[in-house]
């Protein structure tokens, strides 16, 4: 990519890139040694982009419109601090779909909870979702509207899930996991029931591919997570999900120059292009190269594509506390209330839990 870059702008000047290995979840802590010697341009994960814009280390995108138009907007979400895009999304993928084996639940099936619950239950097999994971559980809430939001020094999140109707959306919760065919199952369970033939859809992430692949043999199959019944219509479930991004040393002698190479890197051509060079490890962020015939005929990647759309940054949404309460939700769910408590009164502890301060 860099090669093409020279070679594109080749009459322009003359270019040299010196290109340096660093993983992206260790960018902040080599940048904010020293900014201005750090890189012109540098890879870096979502999760840093508050720390590096507070210690000056990034440069504003300057086409921030045609950046975020082109993009995810849970990843122009998280690239953006106080109304300002700081870096060019470049990859996401760390998030979670619906797999389902396509010789017990239809394509159509496996679009609601509903369906994939009938088809379930007519073969006598179960779906699973573990409910008493609040990474998972999220969904739910975000899909019906509901939001959780960290503030910019990590101590406090807001949460509103005990705001009005967050009951019915706890209800919805209740009711999936009461029916019959559901059963709340962690990832090596789940893949463990895969392989037994007694589970035929699941939600979970890209690291147990090719162990499911395995276990549906001709009926692997996977999706975007479905839609929930909430007072009587379909709700798409939402997600979390991890972005990596390209930003500019706000202390480069060559900003102009590195935007341009930042763009380059992280354009609709590029994203299809490292996408392929990584094996599909690189997910793109771009939603014209989500949507390129290389990207869809990967099944996991194209369910994690067509989530993205539904999808939240994880960096921006919880801090420490969230985790605590929003499983202890879970596991009220999953065991059906067994104390019969009022759901408002569920809520309302769980949102005092997750907005606590982080000590």
């Amino acid at each position: 990519m860099a090669d093409a870059f020279i070679e594109n702008y080749a009459s322009e000047a003359n270019i040299v890139i010196n290109i340096g290995a660093q993983s992206e979840s260790q960018t902040k802590d080599t940048v904010l040694v020293d900014i201005a010697a750090a890189a012109d341009v540098y890879y870096f994960a979502d999760d840093q982009t508050r720390e590096l814009v507070a210690a000056g280390a990034l440069q504003p995108v300057q086409n921030a419109d045609a950046v975020a138009a082109a993009n995810a907007q849970g990843a122009v979400d998280a690239a953006t601090v106080d109304g300002t895009l700081y870096a060019y999304p470049a990859m996401g993928g760390n998030g979670y779909f619906l797999y389902y084996n396509s010789n017990i639940i239809s394509a159509e099936q496996a679009a609601t909870w509903d369906g994939i619950l009938k088809a379930c239950n007519a073969a006598g097999v179960k779906a699973t979702m573990e409910m008493t994971n609040a990474w998972y559980s999220y969904g739910f809430f975000a899909g019906a509207g509901y939001a959780c939001a960290l503030s910019d020094d990590g101590k406090t999140t807001t949460c509103d899930w005990n705001a009005e109707g967050g009951v019915n959306v706890l209800q919805a919760m209740l009711d999936i996991a009461a029916n019959s065919a559901y059963i709340n199952l962690t990832d090596g369970e789940f893949v463990s029931g895969a392989k037994e033939g007694t589970i035929a859809a699941g939600i979970n992430g890209s690291w147990n591919a090719a162990s499911i692949a395995e276990a549906f043999g001709d009926g692997y199959a996977t999706a975007k997570l479905p839609t929930f019944t909430l007072n009587g219509e379909q709700v798409q479930m939402g997600s979390f999900d991890g972005y990596k991004f390209v930003g500019v040393n706000a202390m480069s002698e060559n900003v102009g120059w590195a935007m341009r190479l930042a763009e380059w890197l992280t354009n609709e051509d590029n994203q299809v292009y490292l996408y392929e060079a990584t094996n599909g490890a690189a997910v793109p962020a771009n939603t014209n190269a989500a949507a390129s015939e290389a990207v869809q005929a990967n099944p996991v990647v194209a369910a994690l594509a067509a989530q993205s759309q539904y999808a939240t940054a994880q960096s921006l949404s919880v801090g420490g506390n969230y985790w605590t309460p929003a499983n202890a939700l879970g596991t009220i769910v999953v065991n059906g209330n067994p104390d019969g408590l009022e759901l408002q009164a569920i809520l309302d502890e769980c949102v005092a839990g997750i907005t606590a301060l982080v000590e």
